[in-house]
């Protein structure tokens, strides 16, 4: 048997007294890369950024419970009384995980009013990320690992790996998954950014489909101790039916947007994709959208104050400041932006003084009445 070809680290290190697992740190790195992409998609597909941090707010608490309530009901070695005890060794469930999260993405659409499927199409690139990355968290604990490799050829890290529980080498799994994940989230990744007349739903089901396959073929391949499920490999059974689901969300979205747009793929008819709808804008956004409003609605009142101001301001018709400012003042047009009465010299106007609107100075106008118009 030969000897390891890597270093082997600990599982844990510790800052200030405190014990920091390495299978934590995976997976709060894998979190973080999930929020960057997810944040980048949001603003790709014209939602809100600032809602990211309600989106993880609603899965993360969800997410944790989904996947060790699942790991502790379908392990055979643990039971619900051990939830809190043996957390920080692992004992996670992917599976579970996703069921949790989704029931917090339902409610996060339910809070903001925003399509279910539109969210997921973004979320579910970055949660296949953060499984991959999260999966080296695996490494650390040297476990979720396959057949024993009595090969010597074959006994070299990545293709298999040293567990020294064992004293022997097994097939890195946990290897395989994670390069396998980072695949699928490239092309689900490149789905979302690339084509924006995509139907909603496919990146979902991109992510069910191809998550569900690799983990049912790898799923029957792990160290016995590794399969979720006493008579029945649970954990098998839920990434089969991830597939077969994936496959038929897809067909359905596919189906459903030829229906409505005349296209498989975007809209042939001339007509609004299925994808393209209306940006969604936070409550923030959406005052500060309104406060320009107003300030723009303020100034333009102010110009045509203004306006009258210097009307009622004129001397009067037929006095001698009268007689020299109507040589000065050859003809009057009406901004069409404010109303504003703007007096046109000889050399012309090309916008109005007050509010900055384009002015036709070559508009036929009467020029400027004195008297009531000047009160």
């Amino acid at each position: 048997m030969k000897e390891p070809n890597y270093y082997i680290p600990e599982r844990s290190f510790h800052i200030f007294g405190l014990e920091i697992y390495y299978y934590a740190v995976m997976i709060v790195l894998g979190i973080i890369c999930a929020i960057v992409v997810v944040s980048l998609l949001f603003k790709r597909r014209g939602i809100s950024v600032d809602w990211v941090i309600d989106l993880l707010l609603c899965i993360l608490p969800l997410g944790i419970i989904g996947a060790r309530t699942f790991y502790v009901l379908t392990d055979p070695s643990t039971n619900i009384t051990e939830w809190f005890s043996g957390f920080r060794n692992g004992g996670l469930s992917i599976i579970g995980g996703v069921i949790g999260g989704a029931v917090g993405v339902v409610i996060f659409c339910l809070i903001h009013k925003i399509n279910f499927l539109r969210v997921a199409d973004c979320l579910l690139p970055g949660v296949i990320l953060a499984q991959g990355i999260g999966r080296w968290g695996n490494f650390f604990n040297q476990e979720v690992y396959g057949a024993v490799v009595e090969n010597p050829a074959m006994q070299w890290f990545p293709l298999s790996v040293y567990i020294e529980s064992t004293q022997e080498w097994h097939l890195a799994f946990f290897f395989y998954e994670s390069l396998a994940n980072i695949a699928i989230f490239g092309l689900l990744f490149a789905l979302m950014w690339n084509f924006k007349k995509k139907p909603h739903g496919l990146s979902m089901a991109g992510y069910f489909f191809g998550y569900g396959l690799v983990r049912s073929i790898m799923e029957p391949l792990r160290d016995g101790q590794f399969i979720l499920g006493s008579s029945v490999p649970i954990s098998q059974v839920f990434a089969i039916l991830m597939c077969v689901g994936g496959a038929l969300l897809a067909a359905g979205v596919i189906a459903y947007n030829r229906y409505k747009n005349g296209s498989f793929f975007g809209a042939s008819n001339g007509g609004e994709p299925l994808a393209t709808v209306p940006r969604y804008y936070s409550a923030d956004e959406r005052k500060k959208m309104e406060e320009a409003r107003l300030a723009k609605e303020r100034a333009v009142l102010a110009a045509g104050q203004k306006a009258a101001d210097g009307e009622a301001g004129a001397a009067p018709e037929g006095s001698a400041e009268s007689g020299g400012a109507q040589e000065q003042n050859e003809k009057a047009v009406v901004c069409p932006a404010c109303g504003a009465r703007i007096a046109v010299t000889k050399e012309g106007v090309s916008q109005c003084p007050y509010c900055g609107a384009p002015v036709d100075a070559s508009a036929e106008k009467q020029p400027p009445q004195s008297g009531k118009d000047g009160e």
